[in-house]
């Protein structure tokens, strides 16, 4: 199969997940696993005091927001780096 096939046909993979989730799932709020788990445990054990505390919190959510991406992004990049460095060896080997 040549590479412009198997591209498109990535690329058309990846759309479908991302879109077909949507388009079955109407009216949700989407939330973080964090607020998820403290909702659980408020209904579970309303008496619950956590025994750790964050060294520091950030100022806004929008600051919070800003440095989940910033952390993706890092990580994103560094995958990909790592992937591409690898191929090149193996393409210098051949």
């Amino acid at each position: 199969m040549a590479y412009r096939v198997k591209n498109i046909v990535l690329i058309v993979f990846v759309l479908v997940l991302a879109v077909l989730p949507l388009l079955f799932i109407h009216g949700r709020e989407f939330s973080g696993a964090d607020g998820q788990a403290e909702q659980v445990i408020a209904e579970t054990n309303p008496d619950y005091q956590p025994w750790l505390s964050s060294i520091w919190e950030p100022p806004s959510s929008e600051v919070e927001s800003f440095l989940f991406t910033v952390q993706g992004a890092v990580g994103a990049c560094f995958i990909g780096y790592y992937f591409g460095y690898m191929k090149g060896r193996k393409d210098a080997k051949n």
